[in-house]
């Protein structure tokens, strides 16, 4: 798939949250994801000593607190300038039965694609 503009203003707005966001260990990553209007919604994990919550897992819950019908984009970065994080494999879960043609930005941060969800 084409990384397009939106695409990378998206990475752009995940990269400012972390750098804003996550300066603890109990936030050490986060998302933006792109709604099918264009609206963006963002997230930083919670870690805990249970394991916490994962950026996509808030993402989705804030995404359903706003009435969001359908997510089309989404990206998680690390904090403190780390790179684009893939998904663990139950957020990918997740997001794929909630968002099933849901585009995931992924690779180094230089030179990130796009690929399906599923």
């Amino acid at each position: 798939m084409t990384m397009r503009d939106t695409d990378r203003a998206l990475v752009q707005a995940a990269s400012a949250v972390a750098k804003l966001r996550c300066r603890s260990a109990a936030h050490t990553l986060a998302s933006a994801a792109r709604t099918a209007d264009g609206r963006v919604i963002s997230a930083v994990n919670v870690v805990h000593a249970t394991g916490g919550a994962c950026p996509e897992t808030v993402a989705l819950g804030t995404a359903a607190t706003q009435g969001v019908g359908e997510l089309e984009t989404i990206v998680t970065v690390g904090d403190r300038g780390r790179a684009i994080v893939t998904p663990c494999d139950p957020c990918r879960q997740l997001l794929a039965e909630h968002f099933p043609s849901l585009r995931l930005i992924v690779g180094p941060v230089d030179n990130p694609q796009v690929t399906t969800i599923v």
